[in-house]
Protein backbone atom coordinates (compact mmCIF):
# COMPACT_ATOMS: atom_id res chain seq x y z
CA UNK A 1 0.00 0.00 0.00
CA UNK A 2 1.52 3.19 -0.94
CA UNK A 3 2.56 5.52 1.96
CA UNK A 4 0.32 8.52 1.90
CA UNK A 5 0.82 11.97 2.61
CA UNK A 6 -2.34 14.35 3.89
CA UNK A 7 -2.25 17.90 2.27
CA UNK A 8 -4.54 21.13 2.24
CA UNK A 9 -5.00 23.86 -0.77
CA UNK A 10 -4.13 27.20 0.74
CA UNK A 11 -5.40 30.75 -1.08
CA UNK A 12 -3.32 33.17 1.32
CA UNK A 13 -0.01 34.29 0.28
CA UNK A 14 1.11 36.61 2.52
CA UNK A 15 4.12 37.01 4.78
CA UNK A 16 1.32 36.86 7.89
CA UNK A 17 -0.58 34.14 6.77
CA UNK A 18 2.52 31.71 5.74
CA UNK A 19 4.02 32.59 8.86
CA UNK A 20 1.15 31.27 10.47
CA UNK A 21 1.08 28.12 8.63
CA UNK A 22 4.57 27.66 9.91
CA UNK A 23 3.68 28.25 13.71
CA UNK A 24 1.18 26.09 13.49
CA UNK A 25 3.61 23.26 12.58
CA UNK A 26 2.70 23.15 9.04
CA UNK A 27 5.04 23.71 5.77
CA UNK A 28 3.61 25.50 2.91
CA UNK A 29 4.67 23.81 -0.17
CA UNK A 30 3.55 23.59 -3.84
CA UNK A 31 2.44 20.64 -6.52
CA UNK A 32 3.31 20.79 -10.05
CA UNK A 33 3.88 18.36 -13.01
CA UNK A 34 3.40 18.25 -16.67
CA UNK A 35 -0.05 16.58 -16.66
CA UNK A 36 -0.58 18.43 -12.95
CA UNK A 37 -2.06 22.09 -12.67
CA UNK A 38 0.30 23.86 -10.34
CA UNK A 39 -1.27 24.10 -6.56
CA UNK A 40 0.11 25.69 -3.33
CA UNK A 41 -0.82 23.57 -0.70
CA UNK A 42 0.28 22.74 2.95
CA UNK A 43 1.30 19.79 5.27
CA UNK A 44 2.38 18.94 8.59
CA UNK A 45 5.59 19.24 8.91
CA UNK A 46 5.67 15.71 11.14
CA UNK A 47 3.80 14.11 8.62
CA UNK A 48 6.66 15.02 6.12
CA UNK A 49 8.57 14.04 8.44
CA UNK A 50 7.42 10.14 8.56
CA UNK A 51 7.05 9.83 5.49
CA UNK A 52 10.37 10.80 4.29
CA UNK A 53 11.75 8.39 6.88
CA UNK A 54 8.66 5.56 5.56
CA UNK A 55 9.88 5.81 1.36
CA UNK A 56 13.49 7.95 1.51
CA UNK A 57 14.40 11.19 0.16
CA UNK A 58 14.06 10.65 -3.41
CA UNK A 59 11.19 7.72 -2.91
CA UNK A 60 7.26 7.96 -4.41
CA UNK A 61 4.24 8.11 -2.49
CA UNK A 62 0.77 9.82 -2.90
CA UNK A 63 -0.24 13.37 -1.74
CA UNK A 64 -3.51 14.04 -1.07
CA UNK A 65 -5.68 17.02 -1.79
CA UNK A 66 -8.93 16.87 -0.47
CA UNK A 67 -9.52 13.13 -1.51
CA UNK A 68 -7.60 13.75 -4.95
CA UNK A 69 -4.33 11.68 -4.67
CA UNK A 70 -1.39 12.09 -7.08
CA UNK A 71 1.95 10.44 -6.99
CA UNK A 72 4.38 12.76 -5.97
CA UNK A 73 8.37 13.00 -5.22
CA UNK A 74 10.01 15.20 -3.23
CA UNK A 75 11.57 17.59 -5.69
CA UNK A 76 13.10 20.05 -3.71
CA UNK A 77 12.93 22.01 -0.34
CA UNK A 78 14.34 25.24 1.40
CA UNK A 79 15.69 25.45 5.12
CA UNK A 80 15.97 27.88 7.57
CA UNK A 81 19.99 27.83 7.81
CA UNK A 82 19.49 29.19 11.49
CA UNK A 83 16.30 26.87 13.21
CA UNK A 84 17.24 23.66 10.78
CA UNK A 85 13.79 23.98 9.65
CA UNK A 86 12.14 23.26 6.56
CA UNK A 87 10.32 26.57 5.05
CA UNK A 88 9.01 25.35 1.59
CA UNK A 89 8.62 21.78 0.15
CA UNK A 90 7.93 21.72 -4.15
CA UNK A 91 6.03 18.63 -4.70
CA UNK A 92 6.66 16.87 -8.53
CA UNK A 93 3.73 15.06 -9.84
CA UNK A 94 5.07 11.75 -11.79
CA UNK A 95 4.11 9.07 -13.74
CA UNK A 96 5.58 5.54 -12.57
CA UNK A 97 6.56 4.82 -16.27
CA UNK A 98 8.17 7.77 -17.56
CA UNK A 99 12.02 8.98 -16.87
CA UNK A 100 12.56 12.30 -14.38
CA UNK A 101 15.85 13.91 -13.79
CA UNK A 102 16.84 14.09 -10.09
CA UNK A 103 19.29 15.09 -7.68
CA UNK A 104 21.45 11.76 -5.50
CA UNK A 105 23.38 12.39 -2.78
CA UNK A 106 27.31 10.97 -3.16
CA UNK A 107 28.73 9.27 -0.09
CA UNK A 108 32.27 8.41 -0.17
CA UNK A 109 32.30 4.95 1.81
CA UNK A 110 35.64 3.38 3.89
CA UNK A 111 39.07 5.06 4.77
CA UNK A 112 41.34 6.24 1.80
CA UNK A 113 44.73 4.56 2.07
CA UNK A 114 46.29 7.63 0.50
CA UNK A 115 44.72 9.66 4.03
CA UNK A 116 46.50 7.10 5.58
CA UNK A 117 49.60 8.28 4.49
CA UNK A 118 49.26 11.59 5.16
CA UNK A 119 47.00 12.68 2.16
CA UNK A 120 44.01 14.91 2.25
CA UNK A 121 40.11 13.66 1.06
CA UNK A 122 38.72 16.38 -1.19
CA UNK A 123 35.45 15.76 -2.20
CA UNK A 124 33.86 18.09 -4.69
CA UNK A 125 30.55 16.50 -5.88
CA UNK A 126 28.40 16.04 -3.34
CA UNK A 127 25.21 15.16 -5.41
CA UNK A 128 24.48 13.65 -8.91
CA UNK A 129 22.03 14.76 -10.74
CA UNK A 130 20.56 11.17 -12.80
CA UNK A 131 17.39 10.35 -14.81
CA UNK A 132 15.64 7.68 -14.02
CA UNK A 133 11.94 6.48 -13.41
CA UNK A 134 10.35 7.35 -9.90
CA UNK A 135 10.29 3.59 -8.46
CA UNK A 136 14.31 3.07 -9.62
CA UNK A 137 15.92 6.40 -7.77
CA UNK A 138 18.30 5.09 -5.24
CA UNK A 139 18.34 6.52 -2.02
CA UNK A 140 22.21 7.37 -2.64
CA UNK A 141 24.92 6.54 -4.77
CA UNK A 142 28.08 5.15 -2.45
CA UNK A 143 31.54 5.37 -3.66
CA UNK A 144 34.35 3.11 -2.28
CA UNK A 145 37.38 4.73 -1.81
CA UNK A 146 39.23 2.56 0.65
CA UNK A 147 42.00 2.00 -2.01
CA UNK A 148 42.67 5.67 -3.34
CA UNK A 149 45.89 6.65 -2.53
CA UNK A 150 47.71 10.10 -2.41
CA UNK A 151 47.72 12.21 -5.87
CA UNK A 152 44.62 9.56 -7.33
CA UNK A 153 41.34 10.15 -7.78
CA UNK A 154 37.69 9.40 -9.14
CA UNK A 155 35.90 10.49 -11.99
CA UNK A 156 32.13 9.83 -12.94
CA UNK A 157 33.11 7.03 -15.39
CA UNK A 158 34.98 4.98 -12.12
CA UNK A 159 31.36 5.14 -10.30
CA UNK A 160 30.16 1.42 -10.29
CA UNK A 161 26.29 0.72 -9.46
CA UNK A 162 23.68 -1.34 -10.33
CA UNK A 163 20.21 0.62 -11.26
CA UNK A 164 17.58 1.18 -14.19
CA UNK A 165 19.10 4.77 -14.26
CA UNK A 166 21.94 7.10 -15.52
CA UNK A 167 24.24 9.77 -14.64
CA UNK A 168 23.87 13.28 -16.25
CA UNK A 169 27.44 14.35 -15.66
CA UNK A 170 30.90 14.12 -18.14
CA UNK A 171 32.35 10.96 -17.57
CA UNK A 172 35.83 12.94 -16.69
CA UNK A 173 34.06 14.99 -13.74
CA UNK A 174 36.11 14.46 -10.75
CA UNK A 175 33.99 13.43 -7.56
CA UNK A 176 36.94 12.75 -4.96
CA UNK A 177 40.63 13.01 -5.12
CA UNK A 178 43.58 12.42 -2.56
CA UNK A 179 45.43 15.85 -2.14
CA UNK A 180 49.32 15.63 -1.28
CA UNK A 181 50.05 17.22 2.34
CA UNK A 182 52.70 19.70 0.82
CA UNK A 183 49.99 20.81 -1.48
CA UNK A 184 47.27 21.46 1.01
CA UNK A 185 49.76 22.90 2.59
CA UNK A 186 50.85 25.49 -0.36
CA UNK A 187 46.79 26.02 -0.97
CA UNK A 188 46.37 27.09 2.20
CA UNK A 189 50.02 29.75 2.58
CA UNK A 190 48.40 30.89 -1.00
CA UNK A 191 44.95 31.90 0.48
CA UNK A 192 46.69 34.10 3.48
CA UNK A 193 48.61 36.16 0.78
CA UNK A 194 49.13 39.92 1.17
CA UNK A 195 48.84 39.54 4.74
CA UNK A 196 44.91 39.44 4.37
CA UNK A 197 42.39 36.65 5.99
CA UNK A 198 41.34 34.10 3.55
CA UNK A 199 37.54 35.79 4.38
CA UNK A 200 37.87 39.15 4.38
CA UNK A 201 38.75 41.64 1.32
CA UNK A 202 39.77 45.02 1.78
CA UNK A 203 37.32 47.14 2.92
CA UNK A 204 34.22 44.63 3.65
CA UNK A 205 34.31 42.64 6.85
CA UNK A 206 33.54 39.50 7.25
CA UNK A 207 30.01 38.22 7.90
CA UNK A 208 28.60 35.30 9.48
CA UNK A 209 27.43 32.62 7.15
CA UNK A 210 23.70 31.49 6.72
CA UNK A 211 22.19 28.55 4.13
Amino acid sequence: MSTVLQAKERNQFRHSALKKIRDTGNIPAVIYGAKVESKPVYISSADLTKTIRSVGRNGVFSLDISGNQHDVVLKDYQEDCIKKEITHVDFLAVDKSSKINVSVRLVLTGEAAGVKDGGVLQQPVHELSITSTPDNIPAQIEVDVTNLQVGENVTIADILYQGSFSINHDAEEVVASILPPKQEEEINAGEQQDGGHPDQEEGRETEPIGD
